[in-house]
């Protein structure tokens, strides 16, 4: 069942592109028409590019990998930055940092620095500082939180990358295509979809249409995450199943053994009574 459909995406702004003498010729594809001047998108083809790049987005959520979310333009900030919350992935809608994929080591050492100052507010460091050094200290956290807040979880290489507007973010989109890093894009018809692996073509300028792409996108990385989380309540339910059907088997076998070990103490008894009894009478037939 497809997650959305041609009025959903209408009714967002999905179909329009931009003017005719901006236009990619690798977008050709998926363009339905010109009107005034301005290419429309072939929202039946959008339909089906939003399905194939969620079901992927959701096997990956599924493994518990990460997806990086990125969109640093004005509109798209704040919407993807509290969708994306929601299903606790990382994301950047700053400046991206130069390296961030390819230097990742370094930019790691810089996220534990924030972890470092942290670590020195909680533990009494900073009570033996001066206050001009608190406060420099303090505004270096504030900086980095800015622009790698929303990266601290990231301990490794990200298993996709999500970009709005590929060609802003073309530093990003060059990164991931050097580390062969899936990537999901919203592909406007200025844009190259030759570029990513997964291309949704749609308007990636209107707010109401970078929402409704977004929120099918971490919908489907929700239902990933869910039928994980079931998938693992499952196999903790198994293993203690089978753990009680083993303790039960090893309890029976125990019991069935002290039963039978009870068995031949019960027997031997038994010889020794009969013995006990045979042999006053042999006894008493030598006498006479």
């Amino acid at each position: 069942m497809p997650r959305t459909n041609f009025k959903e995406l209408l009714d967002a702004g999905v179909h329009f592109g931009h003017l005719k003498r901006k236009w990619n010729p690798a977008m050709a594809p998926y363009i339905f028409m010109e009107r005034n001047g301005i290419h429309i998108i072939d929202l039946n083809k959008t339909v089906h590019k939003i399905d194939e790049a969620a079901d992927a987005l959701n096997s990956i959520a599924k493994s518990g990998r990460k997806i990086l979310f990125v969109a640093t333009k004005k509109q798209a900030k704040e919407l993807v930055s509290e969708k994306v919350k929601e299903v606790n992935m990382p994301y950047v809608t700053e400046r991206w940092p130069g390296g961030m994929l390819t230097n990742f080591p370094t930019i790691r050492k810089t996220v534990k620095k924030m972890k470092t100052i942290d670590k020195m507010a909680t533990d009494g460091t900073f009570e033996n500082m001066s206050k001009r050094e608190r406060l420099q200290i303090t505004r270096q956290r504030e900086k980095l939180e800015k622009t790698f807040g929303s990266i601290i979880d990231l301990n490794r290489l990200p298993a996709a990358l999500f970009i709005v507007d590929i060609n802003k973010e073309h530093i990003a989109v060059a990164e991931a295509r050097i580390l062969n890093i899936p990537i999901f894009a919203m592909v406007d018809t200025n844009t190259n979809p030759n570029l990513v692996d997964f291309a949704i073509p749609s308007n990636d300028d209107a707010q109401d249409s970078i929402n409704k792409i977004i929120g099918i996108m971490t919908q489907s990385i929700k239902e990933g995450l869910s039928e994980r989380k079931a998938l693992k309540d499952k196999e903790v339910a198994e293993k203690a199943a089978n753990k009680a059907k083993k303790e039960a088997a090893e309890k029976a076998a125990a019991e069935k053994k002290a039963e039978a070990k009870k068995e031949v103490v019960k027997e031997v008894k038994a010889e020794e009574k009969t013995e006990a009894k045979k042999a006053p009478a042999k006894k008493t037939t030598a006498k006479k």
